[in-house]
Formats: C-alpha cells, sequence, structure tokens
C-alpha cells in the first residue's frame, strides 16, 4: 500500500466541477498518471471523508470540493463515520476474540496461514481499521489546516476517542495470544496507519 496526500488530490482540483478524466490527466502518482480505477478509489474515500462531494452518475459523474457548512454539520459528519467503523470493528472483533487467526507463521515471521474460520472477519477487521486510520489522519489535517478555534476543539475530542477505542481493540485483538501471532498482528495494523493527511491506497 502507498499513502496519497489529501492536500495534494485537492490541489489537483478546481473550485468548479472536476470530472474523472480531467483528474486523471492532471493528478499525477510519481510524474506518472493513477490508475483510473486507483484514482476512484481515492476520490471515493476522499468523498467518504467528506472532503469532495460527488455528483451526477457514470460518464456526467463530477466532483467538487466540500465544505461542511456549519460547526454541527462538521462534527456531526465526522461522528456518523466514527460510529460506523466502531460498529464494523465491534463486530469483527466479536468473533476474533478468543480465536486463532494463524493457523501457522513462518519462523521469520514473514508469512502466514489463515484459518478459515477467521479469514474473512480479519480482513473485515483491517479494513475497517484502515477506514478509522484514515479518519483520524484527515481530522488531525483538517485541525492542523482551520482557524476555526471551535471546530478543532471538537476535532480533538473526536480524535481521542477514536484513539482511546483503537487502544482498546488492540488489547482486545492481542491479550492472551503467543508472542508470534502478536509480533504479526501488530505489524499489520501499524502498516494500516498513514501519516497525517494521508490516505492508504
Amino acid at each position: 500500500m502507498q499513502m496519497i496526500s489529501i492536500e495534494y488530490i485537492l490541489e489537483c482540483m478546481d473550485d468548479e466541477k472536476n470530472y474523472l478524466g480531467d483528474l486523471w490527466q492532471t493528478c499525477l502518482n510519481n510524474k506518472k498518471r493513477f490508475k483510473k480505477s486507483k484514482l476512484k478509489e481515492i476520490l471515493k474515500k476522499m468523498e467518504v471523508l467528506g472532503h469532495i462531494k460527488k455528483h451526477g452518475y457514470k460518464d456526467e459523474a463530477y466532483y467538487v470540493k466540500y465544505y461542511h457548512y456549519s460547526l454541527e454539520e462538521h462534527i456531526g459528519f465526522v461522528n456518523n463515520n466514527i460510529f460506523t467503523y466502531e460498529s464494523k470493528i465491534n463486530s469483527a472483533i466479536k468473533n476474533l476474540e478468543n480465536k486463532k487467526i494463524f493457523l501457522d507463521i513462518s519462523k521469520d515471521l514473514s508469512s502466514h496461514k489463515f484459518s478459515k474460520y477467521t479469514k474473512s472477519d480479519y480482513e473485515s477487521l483491517l479494513t475497517s481499521m484502515t477506514s478509522m486510520f484514515e479518519l483520524a489522519s484527515s481530522i488531525l489535517w483538517t485541525k492542523e489546516n482551520s482557524e476555526d478555534k471551535e471546530l478543532k476543539k471538537e476535532l480533538s475530542k473526536c480524535f481521542k476517542q477514536i484513539n482511546e477505542f483503537m487502544e482498546e481493540i488492540n488489547r482486545r485483538l492481542l491479550e492472551g495470544r503467543k508472542t508470534q501471532e502478536r509480533i504479526v498482528l501488530q505489524r499489520e495494523f501499524t502498516g494500516k496507519i498513514p501519516k497525517v493527511g494521508h490516505l492508504k491506497i
């Protein structure tokens, strides 16, 4: 996975309508164009996080930079995302607690085999954790780029809630596991954490 800057994607966009084809030509990844499927994935994540908004369908679809109109709307949007990801993570973790996730782990910890009974829940957990980490990254970036003191204060509360929740999830999942499995799990979790203001693609 690689990290994509939220700010860079926004800088590639005009203030008005932004069609996928135009963005595909202007948004470069290490001086090369993104695959359109990858760019769509990035734009979808940007929309979920509230940075842009999609209008229209198929070839007529376009994106605009999206700004929340009030403090209440902005924080409500963030809290709704937090609740969604917490629910998905809790659902997955419930099926993984006290169960062996990996049937076999290599001596150098570089490879492992999944238990068929936990693979789908584990993948769901990683996907939801990635989304939560990206939300936290987005919150911190918004705080850094906002001059609204009240917004920054409320976003700090949101970030604290995410941080405490993820620490508890980490504790629940690692508790009682053998050293090898703990190392592999922690390595995979750490790999899902983007830098501030970035997405994991």
